[in-house]
């Protein structure tokens, strides 16, 4: 399946993809999607429907953040081996953990605003993976049993306060609309391998990251494993698991985001985002 949330701002409404494509509303047979309804069993439940009896819903509607909020949005650093070599990084020997902050999540098209104070906002295209179950300590062999689903991510990044002013990489993540998530949630089921997907990014009509997942450093199943044996993970936590080489901190002359550029983003299977840049208002 293929699940959405669509409608203006603040007022999304769940929905998914029928076999063509069309955009079909699931308001009257769920609320939303977060925390447990994107849990494995809610999930099973929406499986038995059949999209073409929901309402058909206009191909223009605004497509929102595919999570409507996350428990927790964890994010893995330096995570492609090629993405360590452009920043003069020694890859790690165990997967960089760290967090965004919730209130940073956004939708796959809305605009991205340069937060006031900003010189070095940065891009970094990545694969989002969403817990379904509760679960602590999961074996790397069962690792992927409880992923609910995939999505693509933009892992917007302020890279001076991420880097330059101290302390842990958090705030230079989590600027307000710094978590554009979707358009769709994609299940698992329909991902049979999530080492084998491509992924890209272009600014302004020029592809800057061309890659695909294989340059991991650490698979998907290695993160939920071993992010499981310090937390709890709970359904709808989703993961960023890292972004390929092509950023702006890597290019040399440096390149940072500015007010006008467009970014458009995808990751294979999971649904393309575009932006616009903005500044601050005032």
């Amino acid at each position: 399946m293929k699940l959405l949330r669509h409608g203006p701002k603040g007022q999304e409404k769940p929905g998914m993809l029928d076999a063509g494509g069309r955009i079909r509303d699931l308001s009257a047979v769920a609320h939303d999607f977060a925390g447990d309804s994107v849990s494995l069993a809610a999930l099973d439940k929406l499986r038995g429907l059949d999209p073409t009896s929901l309402p058909e819903v206009p191909g223009d509607t605004r497509i929102g953040a595919c999570l409507a909020s996350v428990p927790n949005f964890w994010c893995i650093g330096l995570n492609y081996a090629q993405h360590a070599a452009e920043t003069g990084a020694t890859p790690p020997k165990e997967p960089i953990l760290f967090s965004k902050a919730t209130s940073a999540l956004a939708g796959p098209d809305d605009p991205v605003v340069i937060p006031k104070g900003s010189v070095k906002s940065d891009w970094e295209v990545e694969l989002g993976v969403v817990i379904g179950a509760r679960v602590d300590h999961v074996s790397e062999a069962d690792a992927l049993s409880v992923v609910a689903g995939y999505c693509t991510i933009n892992d917007l990044s302020e890279r001076e306060w991420q880097t330059e002013r101290g302390g842990t990489w958090t705030k230079g993540k989590s600027a307000p609309g710094f978590g554009p998530c979707g358009p769709w949630l994609v299940t698992a089921d329909e991902v049979p391998d999530p080492q084998k997907l491509g992924l890209w990014l272009s600014l302004n009509g020029e592809k800057v990251q061309d890659s695909d997942t294989s340059d991991m450093i650490f698979g998907v199943a290695e993160i939920v494993s071993y992010v499981s044996r310090f937390l709890t993970l709970l359904p709808g936590d989703v993961i960023a698991t890292g972004t390929p080489q092509g950023v702006g901190m890597g290019m040399k002359p440096q390149r940072f985001l500015r007010p006008g550029d467009e970014i458009e983003l995808e990751v294979q299977g999971l649904g393309r985002q575009h932006q616009k840049v903005v500044a601050y208002p005032g």
